[in-house]
């Protein structure tokens, strides 16, 4: 040991005690660093722990191993829960009878759970939500379960909720107060977001006290409560806010809050000198922080102060931008506006699900806090008007008005301390002084800062900001989409279509560099068939195909595929549906009715495609394309055929639609709808392209979305007519494959559009580019071009080789056992290979 270096102790290894490591170890401090962990397995990334239910593992989720560790310098110990510390003589000991001297002691310990008092919360089915075995006691359970319950509304609850019901279980909320997530929202943004998770099928029980948790009449337990309603489960999940972990801190005398946490200075420093606390542990000021940005900080604070350093802790902004359950959320600063004299704007849009509140001071110069729900893409704006002290624009609301989309604070405008990535203290000035480096690639400047690695959440704004600094420097700021072409998707698009280059091997050539990288070939292999709509495995395009269209069919999270025929218009011949049970029976296939009107087969084995797809195209199926980058559905009512308010026949129209744009490729998938009346029961407003009836004809929206980030459809035009309906769909999408970014939505590609909705109808209705006709004679030549992708491959032996186990054999791996997972799959015949849903080797010993 070298005595002169100095001797540090970290008392946990959360996501800021393993923080606290790497800027440690970034001042270049002659330090010895032993990490103490109570937990079994080293620091994991807790901000996205609910993806572990959507297939990551825990090793995509560690933010180190040991091997990364030792390699560091770095001494570590896992399962060591310290039980003493002996600030005179400055060791500490651990459960396991070791000691460990320290000179500096920086306690990391994080926070637990909070289970509120209330009997029977102590039963094998009543858990928590914190750490990855919380995460496999929940799955554990949820085997044997259907029913599930979280007690608790605010952040953690919410997405404790999304956990339990991607493993299938029948989903509640019980949250005591009046509404969810009320330390963020006010009461309208709480009654919208509950509004829109009661939406994706979760029941929320708002101010409900629960009393007592006893044995179930249905289901193992049964919630008693205060109003005296019940509410029975099989398996409960506390969620109920944190509390710090300071245990061991009140046990030797360090000075505690009057509501526990450990109480530290601007130097993050305890009643003990010698003695850190950061992140959920610490009391600052009388504030926990319960954020990971936060305690960052605290952790370069210390770091700084053990380093000789002169970095302190000043507090920390606690706004939030997040996705709860697909639902987006943002909160700044003084969203109930509590401030003295403040006033506010609202903005609700409820056909869309959008709330927007925007808090300001008494003369309407300054932003003190905004509320945003269902659309948080001004959240960035927003938060740097208020980080940064700008004076608002003239008239505030247009900030949140939808018309207002695009309007932003100008990058020039921010002072250098303005915060660009909060996880990481990323300013403009640190971006600024990346560029004066000679770091001009978004690549680079994230390697020089680390912007935009931790949460994430502020990609968004750290390529706006790199691009605006380049643009004031006089530099171009390149829309190249990979280090091979020096040229946009469009750029590529036009260089295809004009010069008639039919092959990838040409286009890099005669205008690009390399072999070509998995950005370029599918964006390439795109292009090449929305102009020429060649078979996608020929032997020149198939090495550009994603696994999907390799495959052409969907590679779920086990490794098998999902079979999807298309069912134009939801309509199908009981015939053809016996069929679909057969094959579902035969190859022990889950079957799934999806909210496109289609049945989705998943649990299908490469080797099993073919075969599966012959039988579908004898019956008549063709392809659904729900693996490629086009068409996926038509989503249609039943119209005037069969619904007594029908004024036109919807049916028949999306049977037209679907049938003329499938096998349409384009820059993202596409989606439709046709509903015979404004009762608007095939929801087209939220599609790509929407089609209502009217009695005049139909009405068209375009670029809406139901996605991620939801979108309202654009009335394009009203009163259509048949055939000008057609037209002016085929100029639309045809428009949008020529003009679009890579993976760029519709709605995004309408909203980036230079005039937005006015300058497409200017393009398509009046025909300002004199491209009309050139647009729908491309569109017919799709049309007339179209084939089933998998009846091609089917008819030839040379492609079938690709769904087979060995490249030089039909023969099956017998090594590989299915084991069945859900109730719908019975246990499969010998003769079907035990065909189920997951795949496990079988390694001989």
């Amino acid at each position: 040991m070298d005595n002169n270096k100095t001797k540090i102790i970290v008392i946990g290894n959360g996501m800021v005690g393993h923080h606290f490591v790497e800027s440690m170890l970034a001042t270049g401090e002659a330090c010895e660093i032993t990490v103490l962990c109570a937990e079994s397995r080293l620091a994991y990334d807790r901000v996205h722990l609910s993806e572990y239910f959507s297939g990551k593992t825990a090793e995509d989720l560690a933010l180190t191993t040991g091997e990364q560790y030792t390699a560091l310098g770095v001494k570590y110990v896992t399962n060591e829960k310290v039980i003493e510390i002996n600030k005179k003589q400055k060791f500490v000991t651990a459960s396991s009878g070791q000691s460990y001297i320290y000179d500096k002691l920086v306690l990391a310990t994080g926070s637990y759970p909070f289970v509120p008092p209330i009997p029977g919360n102590d039963q094998e089915h009543c858990l928590v939500y914190r750490t990855i075995d919380d995460l496999e006691a929940i799955n554990r359970s949820a085997k044997s379960a259907k029913v599930g319950v979280v007690i608790g509304g605010g952040l953690l609850g919410l997405e404790a909720a999304n956990a339990i019901k991607q493993l299938g279980l029948e989903t509640h909320v019980v949250e005591f107060a009046p509404q969810l997530m009320a330390v963020q929202l006010d009461e309208a943004g709480g009654q919208l977001l509950k509004d829109k998770i009661e939406a994706l099928g979760v029941t929320v029980h708002t101010q409900k006290a629960t009393q007592v948790i006893e044995q179930g009449d249905k289901c193992r337990y049964k919630l008693l409560f205060a109003d005296g309603s019940i509410l029975e489960t099989d398996l409960v999940l506390f969620s109920a806010g944190i509390r710090p972990q300071d245990k061991l801190a009140k046990d030797f005398n360090l000075a505690l809050g009057e509501r526990g946490g450990i109480v530290i200075n601007d130097n993050c420093q305890t009643s003990d000198d010698d003695i850190f606390a950061i992140g959920e542990c610490a009391l600052w000021q009388n504030r926990i922080f319960g954020l990971v940005a936060p305690g960052y900080t605290m952790a370069r604070t210390v770091a700084s102060q053990i380093s000789g350093g002169s970095l302190t802790f000043t507090g920390a902004d606690m706004s939030t931008k997040l996705k709860l359950m697909g639902v987006e959320v943002g909160s700044i600063g003084d969203a109930h506006v509590k401030t003295p004299g403040a006033k506010y704007y609202g903005y609700e849009n409820q056909v869309t699900g959008v709330y927007k509140k925007l808090v300001v001071n008494e003369d309407q110069k300054k932003l003190l806090g905004a509320v945003l729900v269902g659309d948080t893409s001004d959240y960035d704006t927003l938060l740097q008007y208020a980080l940064n002290d700008i004076d608002l624009p003239e008239f505030p609301e247009a900030l949140i008005l939808p018309q207002a989309s695009g309007l932003e604070v100008a990058m020039t405008e921010l002072p250098d301390s303005a915060m660009i990535c909060s996880c990481h203290n990323v300013t403009k000035g640190d971006i600024v002084a990346a560029i004066d480096t000679g770091a001009t690639e978004l690549s680079q400047i994230k390697q020089c800062t680390k912007a935009s690695s931790g949460c994430g959440g502020c990609a968004a704004l750290l390529k706006t900001t790199v691009d605006k600094v380049l643009e004031t420097r006089g530099v171009t700021v390149k829309q190249d989409i990979c280090e091979h072409f020096a040229y946009s998707r469009k750029q590529l698009f036009h260089i295809i279509q004009v010069e008639k280059i039919r092959s990838f091997a040409t286009l890099i050539a005669e205008h690009g560099k390399g072999h070509g990288c998995e950005i370029c070939k599918p964006t390439v292999g795109s292009i090449l068939a929305s102009v020429w709509n060649d078979y996608i495995l020929k032997q020149d395009h198939q090495p550009l195909q994603d696994t999907n269209d390799t495959y052409l069919a969907n590679m779920q999270k086990d490794g098998t595929y999902s079979v999807v025929p298309r069912i134009a218009a939801g309509e199908i011949t009981p015939d053809k549906l016996i069929v679909l049970g057969e094959v579902a029976k035969k190859y022990q296939l889950y079957t799934k009715i999806t909210g496109g009107q289609r049945i989705d087969l998943f649990g299908a084995r490469v080797e099993q495609l073919p075969l599966i797809w012959q039988e579908l195209v004898n019956a008549g199926f063709e392809t659904g394309h729900a693996y490629g980058k086009s068409l996926r559905t038509v989503k249609s009512c039943v119209g005037s055929t069969w619904c007594r308010y029908g004024v036109q026949d919807s049916i028949a129209k999306a049977l037209d639609l679907e049938n003329r744009y499938k096998g349409l490729r384009s820059p993202h998938k596409i989606k439709f709808a046709v509903s015979g009346c404004t009762r608007e029961c095939a929801e087209a407003q939220s599609k790509d392209i929407g089609v209502i009836a009217t009695e005049n004809g139909w009405n068209l929206y375009v670029c809406g979305n139901g996605g991620m980030k939801p979108r309202h459809g654009d009335l394009f035009a009203t009163d259509l007519d048949d055939k000008t309906l057609i037209k002016y769909i085929d100029c639309i999408l045809m428009f949008y494959v020529r003009t679009a970014e890579r993976l760029q939505r519709t709605s995004v590609w309408l909203e980036q559009l230079d005039g937005g909705l006015e300058y497409l109808k200017q393009v398509v209705i009046d025909d300002s580019l004199n491209l009309t006709h050139e647009l729908e004679n491309q569109m017919q030549d799709i049309v007339d071009s179209y084939q089933c992708e998998w009846k091609t491959t089917i008819e030839n032996p040379s492609s079938l080789k690709r769904f087979r186990q060995f490249v030089n054999s039909d023969d099956i791996d017998s090594n590989i056992q299915f084991v069945s997972e859900r109730s719908q799959i019975r246990p499969a015949t010998d003769v079907e290979k035990q065909i189920t849903t997951k795949l496990i080797p079988i390694v001989e010993v």
